[in-house]
């Protein structure tokens, strides 16, 4: 995710922008075209930036670095040593990870701030709204990018996804390769990760969307607060231009009391005291019509194909966002609804016929699954069937109130395994289990236990009757599944197909 060529910039003048000491008595009069943190990833004539790492430093890497062409290398006084036996230029900082944004941005000759960008933040929601978002651009006119967890866009061109935000160095290469592919706009996740860790250092975004916030992630942020002011810091006058946020969220609102920018709000639940609100909303098995109406009396008519109430929340921050960058209304109203669905987001997954609907989607959070059924339950005539599990080496408080969310709201509930890394699934399960005991027996779903993931949706699709619902939540897009340090290849999509092929077949020799 680089472009083709990039205008060389001389290490000097990265030096005096950075102040840097030098680690060697070399002049550092080297051409650079690129950055990159990883020494697989070198390409001719890039600043190679090493790192301190948990088991080792990045500057035990520089050799092979300057092996790929390396020209130069940055990094703190604990790589000296290695890093200035390449015989390369190398400048020290203190802290390389504080300035790799800054770095990335000026060596790619700073290509976000020729972009229109527009940011997204908070828990659930972000990679939907990123593609409505898209969507809108294309139809205001302009050649579009997208930045996310599902995929990566520039232009015409398409990549796979590792990170929700990219690590800086790539970022800044990302948007300079959008330059070269003559995109004009781009849509951006901003995780939480990202904010703290300083990957969107050197990215201005002309405006910033909260879409709400709810529990995620408290493995790395040290509680709540600390979470939501992390995700606050997208809203100050250094990183952004302005901001959008939503009225119908509790932290949205408190948002208000801490963004230090201009900020619009909505409302998909039609509060009044929102600048722009949806109402008369209907919702439908295939998607939701509603009214957006914002300042000034201004009113539009949107249709979305996406089902659920929490993406008339989506679509309609979407357009507000898009208003707020300067795109006409009829434009964005007009461009989220040609969005016919996102990648492992309440995707349909052919083959169930009339009798029943499968349906794969990410939510791997306790009110994103809360919301999912809830949303399922009103096009559901027969059994909601959900099959969940969490993610092991992760936020672990979620497991009992992901288990609980599932238990009281679908009729049935399979607890099977998600990516269980290095954990004990029996153990994961267990979490869940607790959190389904809480809900009254009379209330409950009625819970199966299978740790098999293949095997769990198999007996779901198997016991499906005509008018069901079956979800297959928590890994969405994802192709594979994360065990005892192996990734095992597994799509939930494809495996709900086969099993409801296999359904199928037994029903023919029967």
């Amino acid at each position: 995710m680089r472009p083709t060529s990039s205008p060389p910039r001389p290490l000097t003048g990265l030096a005096t922008m950075l102040d840097a000491g030098s680690g060697t008595a070399r002049s550092p009069r080297a051409a650079l075209t690129g950055v990159t943190i990883d020494s697989r990833q070198v390409r001719r004539g890039d600043l190679y930036v090493a790192l301190p790492g948990v088991s080792a430093h990045g500057a035990d890497f520089a050799a092979e670095a300057l092996a790929r062409g390396a020209v130069a290398v940055l990094t703190d006084p604990g790589g000296r040593d290695a890093a200035v036996a390449t015989g390369l230029p190398v400048l020290i900082v203190p802290d390389p990870r504080a300035v790799l944004g800054q770095v990335s941005a000026w060596v790619y000759g700073r290509p976000a701030d020729g972009i229109t960008v527009l940011g997204v933040t908070g828990t659930s929601g972000k990679s939907t709204t990123t593609f409505l978002l898209e969507a809108g651009l294309r139809a205001a006119g302009h050649t579009a990018g997208l930045v996310g967890g599902v995929e990566i866009h520039a232009g015409e061109l398409r990549f796979e996804a590792r990170l929700t935000t990219p690590e800086a160095s790539e970022l800044h290469g990302l948007f300079a390769l959008m330059r070269e592919q003559g995109v004009t706009a781009a849509a951006m996740e901003v995780s939480s990760h990202a904010l703290a860790l300083g990957r969107v250092d050197g990215v201005f975004y002309d405006v910033a969307l909260f879409t709400n916030l709810s529990q995620d992630h408290l493995d790395f942020h040290k509680d709540f607060d600390d979470y939501f002011a992390t995700k606050a810091r997208l809203f100050q006058p250094e990183l952004s231009r302005c901001g959008v946020t939503n009225l119908d969220d509790a932290y949205g609102r408190e948002l208000l009391n801490v963004a230090k920018v201009p900020m619009t709000t909505f409302s998909a639940l039609g509060d009044p005291e929102a600048d722009w609100r949806a109402l008369d909303v209907r919702l439908g098995a295939d998607g939701s019509e509603f009214l957006v109406a914002g300042p000034g009396g201004v009113e539009a008519r949107a249709r979305i194909s996406l089902p659920g109430p929490f993406n008339v929340a989506n679509a309609l921050g979407a357009i507000v966002t898009l208003v707020e960058s300067g795109a006409p209304l009829p434009d964005a109203v007009r461009g989220v609804g040609t969005l016919t669905g996102v990648p492992g987001r309440m995707e349909r997954v052919t083959g169930s016929g009339d009798a029943f609907q499968a349906v794969v989607d990410y939510s791997h959070k306790p009110a994103a699954v809360e919301s999912v059924l809830r949303s399922l339950r009103e096009v559901t005539d027969g059994t909601l069937t959900v099959v969940l599990g969490c993610g092991g080496d992760r936020d672990s408080g979620k497991r009992p109130l992901m288990g609980e969310a599932a238990a009281r709201l679908a009729d049935v509930a399979v607890f099977t395994s998600d990516n269980p890394r290095s954990e004990d699934p029996l153990h994961i399960l267990a979490a869940m289990m607790e959190g389904a005991l809480r809900v009254p027996r009379h209330e409950r779903a009625h819970v199966i236990i299978e740790p098999d993931r293949a095997a769990a949706i198999d007996l779901a699709v198997g016991r499906a009757g005509r008018g069901d619902v079956i979800v297959v939540a928590g890994k969405g897009h994802e192709q594979g599944q994360y065990v005892s340090g192996e990734v095992i290849p597994f799509d939930d999509r494809e495996v709900v197909a086969a099993a409801i092929d296999a359904r199928k077949e037994s029903r023919k020799h029967a």
